[in-house]
């Protein structure tokens, strides 16, 4: 088993780690930036390095002080959380070439997913479902044109590198096609480095569905159940729920299934996600994309089938054999508790002046902040994570209002409101909702 471990991010994903890690006798090393000195995962993990200021760029996208940073603590391993650098393949490469343990997937992988495009085409070569869409990047808007029209309208403008709900618009026709490819395409030079676009059918009504899967030390991929990922604003998630209620278990076996597909296309190891479209019209599903890492939602897996997926993760990359268990008891959900307003979520950081957890049985709560941090502008809105464990979806929602109720924040906007209206939806309540839900009670 790994020994010491360098935790390249910040915030609850960071304590998440801690957290394992201590259980497990781990000693951890936190990197943080000037600003979060005084966060507590600083002040919760073995040893702490500042690697920068604020700026992303210069502190946790930082490599080669990161490195630095593992090389002067003595740490034998690096695990980078979501975001930042968790699905830079060069990075990945880059730890293992400095004689560390990268905790996720080979780098072949997280480039070979990388990119929407190849990925794709590698998951139809592979007998995974994919949407209508362009084998190649629309290289103009001519050739964006040409594709939609073998596709039919309306149609869906992607990044090809993009990730999180970015670099997306939709197109309804030639003419929108024609502005929205151009906006995708700068957005995506800037953002990402490549203005590679896809060009993909656009499903007005559609959910969000992803499978947990893991990649085995001795090559196996198994995939554990899914997550019903629809309730988004911007097309970035806000809640999740395990498992879906949308899901017959003759539907999920089919969809766990092609999630192994994936994972086997690519020799996959770790903890991986396929996420997947479900046309809830047809029962038809669609490979999305595959997130290369841990998800920001990998708690309501945890609690359903009773396995820590950070624990996973650190023996798997220790080369250990695990035993999992693929068995579900109970429903979870999870609210992603933001700094942000709860009617047209636009960010809203400062100082937190209250901070007031709930607690009860079956509520878990993953934060990063206490009273007296503030949320910082330079990073995700995300403040905590809100989770309940229940005997079933009933009793899950009537936990979850309990848990929304007795979360107290002042100082920064927070959405808790908006959870709290969304757990009396009847749309939300039905389980018969989709993407637009948001959109529906804005």
């Amino acid at each position: 088993m790994i020994e010491s471990l360098l935790i390249a991010n910040r915030g609850e994903i960071a304590r998440r780690i801690i957290r394992t890690a201590r259980r497990l006798g781990i000693r951890t090393i936190a990197v943080h930036s000037d600003v979060d000195a005084d966060m507590p995962f600083v002040l919760e993990a073995d040893e702490a390095v500042c690697v920068g200021p604020a700026n992303p760029a210069q502190s946790y996208r930082n490599t080669e002080a990161i490195l630095a940073a593992a090389k002067s603590t003595g740490a034998q391993a690096v695990h980078p959380g979501y975001g930042f650098l968790s699905e830079n393949a060069d990075f990945a490469r880059t730890v293992e070439a400095n004689g560390l343990v990268w905790v996720g997937p080979a780098a072949d992988a997280i480039t070979a997913m990388g990119d929407k495009i190849n990925a794709r085409n590698l998951m139809a070569a592979a007998g995974v479902p994919v949407a209508p869409g362009s084998p190649d990047p629309a290289e103009s808007a001519e050739a964006a044109l040409a594709a939609a029209e073998a596709i039919g309208y309306p149609v869906m403008v992607k990044a090809a590198a993009g990730g999180g709900g970015m670099g997306m618009a939709v197109a309804e026709d030639p003419a929108a096609l024609a502005v929205q490819y151009d906006k995708v395409r700068t957005f995506a030079e800037r953002m990402f480095g490549s203005g590679d676009v896809l060009i993909e059918r656009y499903f007005p009504r559609v959910r969000h569905v992803e499978v947990q899967i893991l990649g085995l030390a001795d090559g196996r991929v198994i995939a554990l159940s899914e997550r019903e990922c629809s309730v988004q604003r911007r097309n970035q998630k806000l809640v999740e729920e395990a498992p879906s209620p949308a899901v017959s278990p003759e539907l999920r076996e089919r969809m766990l299934a092609a999630a192994v597909k994936a994972g086997e296309a690519v020799n996959y190891r770790n903890a991986g996600t396929v996420e997947c479209l479900l046309d809830p019209a047809t029962g038809e599903f669609f490979f999305l994309e595959m997130n290369t890492r841990l998800q920001v939602e990998h708690p309501i897996t945890e609690l359903i089938h009773g396995i820590d997926l950070v624990e996973a993760q650190l023996r798997i990359a220790s080369g250990e054999a695990i035993t999992v268990d693929t068995a579900r008891t109970g429903h979870a959900i999870e609210l992603r508790v933001n700094a942000e307003d709860p009617k047209r979520f636009f960010p809203g950081p400062g100082k937190i002046t209250t901070w007031v957890e709930p607690a009860g049985d079956g509520t878990r709560v993953d934060s990063g902040f206490t009273a007296g941090n503030t949320v910082s502008q330079n990073y995700d809105s995300l403040m905590a994570k809100l989770i309940v464990h229940g005997l079933d979806r009933e009793d899950a929602i009537a936990k979850a209002r309990v848990a929304v109720a007795g979360f107290e924040i002042a100082g920064p906007k927070n959405n808790l409101p908006f959870f709290a209206e969304l757990l009396e939806n009847p749309e939300f309540l039905s389980g018969d909702y989709d993407t637009g839900i948001v959109g529906r009670m804005r």
